[in-house]
């Protein structure tokens, strides 16, 4: 019996029964568009699934007890050293289970990976405006992982109940002890009594094993759930609009590819987990809560509050004898939450301020959207900033200056840079706006010199070609505001009059402030590069593409 034949029976078995035949048809013809940034999400996914396995593999032999014992493993420095039973047992995982502390550091580089990939996935769709209707709930949903993921790898990292994760546990009670009049008692219930208390470790397995996990899992399940209802979003191109989705089917193309890429993504994470250490427990030692090991720092998406603590003076208030900790207060929750707050209210603040209410499924280019891309590259030097704070006592040792100049000078940078960071970056983005009104007023320069018959010397220049021509042409204007309180002929609409007017306003001419759109560049794709209006180079817009891809129209055009 051929393959095919038996595939054919099973089918066709499966179809008379649950009549799946219909859906799994439509689901293979499914079109994906192609490019290296949607990788991105793709890691994020990987990385989650090679956690669950890791983490089930690793929960066969973890014991989540802070009960004291007297280690008697194969790792002989530590023989006889009194510990609880959750480091013990991570050392016997990490020395005596076979394969333990492989997949133990393959646990912990694919939580990393998942951390940069969100963090890479989210700047990607916000710098290309991919969380424009209809994808806002998607790009609130990303917002919500990555502090789940935060939270997460928090959790994760202080199980083992060695002293460097003890040292997290200790920032982490300061900080829930700084919430004004509540601090206390939140801190009490968490640890079930004073620092460092017996629950703790167990707390944190079921929150790290079952809730979180839990929760990560349903909002990836809805995320690829709108993904495939409203369509990937895609590039400028050729060919590509509104209203289709141009790229390869599910089957056979994208299913070899992502299946491979899966793979791809675990061979990367083994071989780091391999040759590249990370996390060595046991030269840390137990946990002691007199003990702090110098040096010490946590992996890198925490690092950006660990500099926000170092960075901040010693500001307290004491009123009715209650101590206010603004010190720890402020910079363990101000500026991230006010980050994750702005981004989660952007898509629809930008939308307020322009207007713009259509749906948007082909992507902006970063420096069609200046004003966005600046807030983005001003609050990535934020980050950057406080991040690289978080290791103020290493860069100060290695670079043997004083400790408080690092100190100051982050105080300083982390208000000036960000600022700086914006004005520059929206200076490029208008430049390259320039730069291709030129390409397509002009073309492309050839190098040939000619000589005009006046005797006047000039280079000529080739039309830009279809491909480049379309992504150049993308850039669209933005709808007008209705008329304000400036104008003096008509009466100010609604939602133009008075303060909230004025600031959408004057928030409008910021946001959308670009180079002039050239009269013969319509934004669909069409001009020709010469500036002289003669035959716009045609584009299509659906159908099959030259390099044999598919086109698929939107949901919109489907009746949905």
């Amino acid at each position: 019996m051929s393959v095919d034949r038996a595939l054919g029976g099973t089918g066709n078995w499966l179809d008379e029964r649950i009549g799946g035949a219909k859906g799994i048809r439509v689901l293979l013809r499914k079109i994906f568009p192609d490019h290296w940034t949607f990788l991105l999400g793709e890691i994020n996914l990987y990385s989650f699934i090679i956690l669950l396995l890791t983490g089930t593999f690793l929960t066969l032999w973890f014991q989540p007890s802070m009960t004291d014992v007297v280690y008697h493993g194969s790792y002989v420095p530590l023989r006889g050293v009194r510990m609880s039973e959750a480091y013990a047992s991570t050392l016997h995982i990490s020395f005596d289970v076979r394969g333990g502390l492989l997949v133990r550091q393959i646990h912990h580089w694919a939580a990393d990976l998942f951390m940069a990939g969100i963090f890479a996935h989210m700047i990607r769709i916000f710098f290309l405006g991919s969380y424009r209707k209809p994808r806002e709930i998607n790009w609130l949903i990303g917002i919500v992982l990555l502090t789940l993921g935060m939270l997460e790898g928090l959790f994760g990292y202080s199980l083992p109940d060695d002293l460097l994760s003890g040292a997290g546990l200790r920032i982490l009670e300061g900080v829930i002890q700084s919430v004004p009049i509540v601090g206390t008692y939140l801190a009490w219930f968490l640890f079930g009594g004073a620092f460092p208390g017996h629950v703790i470790i167990p707390r944190l397995y079921i929150i790290h094993v079952l809730l979180i996990p839990g929760l990560i899992l349903a909002l990836i399940t809805v995320h690829l759930f709108l993904t495939f209802y409203q369509k990937h979003t895609q590039m400028p191109g050729k060919g590509r609009t509104n209203t289709n989705v141009i790229g390869a089917p599910l089957y056979p193309y994208f299913l070899a590819k992502t299946g491979a890429f899966f793979l791809f993504v675990f061979a990367a994470l083994t071989i780091a987990a391999t040759f590249v250490q990370i996390n060595p427990i046991w030269l840390y030692g137990p946990f002691n809560p007199v003990a702090m090991s110098a040096g010490s720092q946590p992996d890198f998406y925490m690092g950006m509050l660990e500099g926000a603590l170092r960075v901040m003076p010693n500001w307290q208030w004491v009123f009715f004898g209650h101590t206010f900790a603004f010190n720890v207060f402020i910079p363990a929750l101000v500026p991230l939450g006010l980050i994750f707050t702005l981004a989660a209210f952007w898509p629809f603040l930008e939308q307020w301020i322009t207007g713009d209410r259509r749906e948007h499924h082909l992507n902006d280019r970063p420096r069609n959207a200046p004003t966005r891309t600046g807030i983005g590259i001003a609050t990535i030097t934020f980050y950057g900033i406080l991040w690289a704070e978080g290791a103020n006592d290493l860069i100060a040792d290695h670079l043997d200056i004083p400790l408080y100049w690092t100190t100051w000078i982050a105080r300083v940078t982390c208000i000036v840079g960000p600022v700086i960071a914006y004005w520059l970056t929206k200076r490029i983005c208008l430049g390259l706006q320039r730069k291709d009104n030129h390409l397509l007023e002009h073309g492309v320069e050839t190098g040939i010199i000619r000589q005009l018959p006046g005797g006047e010397y000039i280079e000529e220049t080739r039309p830009v070609d279809e491909d480049a021509l379309a992504v150049l042409s993308s850039r669209v204007a933005h709808p007008a505001l209705p008329a304000g309180e400036a104008a003096e002929t008509e009466v100010p609409a609604s939602g133009m009059r008075g303060a909230i007017g004025r600031v959408r306003e004057r928030s409008y001419k910021i946001l959308t402030e670009s180079a002039p759109i050239p009269e013969h560049i319509h934004g669909d794709g069409h001009g020709n590069g010469h500036g002289d209006g003669h035959g716009p180079a045609q584009v299509r817009s659906g159908g099959a593409t030259a390099s044999g891809t598919q086109a698929e129209p939107h949901p919109g055009d489907e009746g949905h």
